[in-house]
């Protein structure tokens, strides 16, 4: 039977009578089935799995306030690298040990990092995402205006899980963008590289632990993982600074204790192979040398302070300190903990925002905005220190 768009919307009105966006999408979407029914998905999949689905304009919105190239360095890992992840993450590790010995000796990765990406991803799978795949997906390839065709790739991969089998579609909620699962695959990284972590003979990364962890070994072994090797650790660079930078600017530790970088403790550089030096805040800042294992890291997100989240995350994991050096603001992050405080106070102060839950969202930096121009601080709706510390001192 033809896959019209009555059919597809459920609609009684003819296609002359719907609004032109309902209509344009109804004929995207009638051109996606075409396109999933020649790389072999049935129509009957096509059908089930996408009727009913509208646009949602959220997910527009979503592409254009993505954290980790909008959000200070500072702010990003002071809510993903604190000590409530810490703790959390040693439980989990704790809890999910034998799997994760197990993805480290079949993978070569080290288990801190493969819980460091757990953490950073889902919060060891309490947060996952809601946004239904197939939705947030189709959305983007019809009506959104940046990298259509590599979603209309991830929506046609989306759809081959489903019709393989291998997990239902109403469990393919996650990111806007169309990640899922504990580890937040996109739909292609899962048909590639998502292995059977727990021995059933599924790969199924929302409702097994096991098999998300494993797949993420396997997905940062094949990204170069190093084993037994280090991601990166802090150094120092000379005031004034002004030479070379860049994770992408390999070079001997020859050449960068040449120009005077030296390990925190002053004491020699070492590690194996080329390193980049990272200056994620410029030359004031916090400074890095990164190897292998953190291009690694990066490739699971395509950001430094992502990257540099995992990496941080993996060495506080195994009983190591975070960042040493102050990061170049007199309005340092906070983290989630610091978060509820902050919006508990504004609750307190009559500012109607909602759960105070640690989740910086529209309405809480609304209230931060008009706080700050009530108590004449700067008006940039960021929580920070200075705006925790003005409604502590009840002013």
């Amino acid at each position: 039977m033809y896959f019209g768009r009555r059919l597809f919307l459920g609609l009684a009105l003819s296609a002359a009578g719907l609004a032109p966006a309902q209509a344009d999408f109804a004929d995207c979407l009638a051109g996606l089935r075409s396109a999933a029914t020649s790389q072999g998905i049935s129509a009957s999949t096509f059908d089930r799995v996408m009727r009913g689905v509208t646009p949602d304009p959220k997910v527009i919105e979503a592409m254009d306030t993505q954290p980790e190239f909008k959000t200070p360095i500072w702010d990003y890992l002071a809510s993903l690298v604190d000590d409530q992840k810490v703790r959390e993450g040693r439980e989990m590790m704790r809890r999910y040990a034998s799997a994760l010995a197990a993805a480290e000796q079949r993978f070569g990765v080290d288990r801190h990092a493969i819980a460091a990406v757990w953490g950073v991803e889902s919060d060891f799978g309490a947060v996952s995402g809601k946004w239904s795949l197939p939705q947030s997906l189709s959305t983007i390839v019809c009506t959104g205006k940046r990298r259509q065709d590599y979603f209309k790739g991830e929506l046609m991969s989306a759809l081959k899980i489903v019709d393989r089998g291998d997990i239902a579609a109403e469990k393919l909620k996650g990111s806007w963008a169309g990640a899922f699962g504990h580890t937040q695959f996109m739909p292609s990284t899962y048909l590639r590289l998502a292995v059977d972590g727990d021995g059933d003979g599924r790969r199924d990364l929302v409702d097994s632990p096991a098999d998300a962890l494993h797949s993420t070994a396997n997905y940062l072994a094949k990204s170069g993982w190093v084993s037994g090797a280090t991601w990166g650790y802090e150094v120092r660079v000379p005031a004034g600074y002004g030479g070379p930078s860049g994770r992408t600017t390999k070079q001997p530790l020859s050449s960068w204790s040449s120009r005077g970088i030296r390990k925190l403790d002053g004491s020699a550089l070492d590690g194996s192979g080329q390193a980049g030096l990272l200056l994620p805040a410029g030359a004031n800042g916090p400074a890095f040398l990164v190897f292998k294992n953190y291009d690694a890291a990066y490739s699971y997100n395509g950001a430094d302070s992502y990257a540099l989240a995992i990496s941080i995350l993996t060495d506080r994991l195994r009983g190591r300190p975070g960042v040493q050096t102050p990061w170049p603001t007199n309005d340092p992050g906070i983290s989630r903990v610091e978060r509820k405080e902050l919006q508990t106070l504004l609750l307190q102060r009559g500012y109607q925002i909602g759960e105070a839950d640690g989740a910086i969202g529209a309405k809480t930096r609304e209230a931060i905005a008009d706080y700050q121009v009530r108590v004449g601080l700067e008006r940039n709706g960021r929580a920070g220190k200075l705006v925790l510390d003005s409604l502590r001192s009840g002013r």
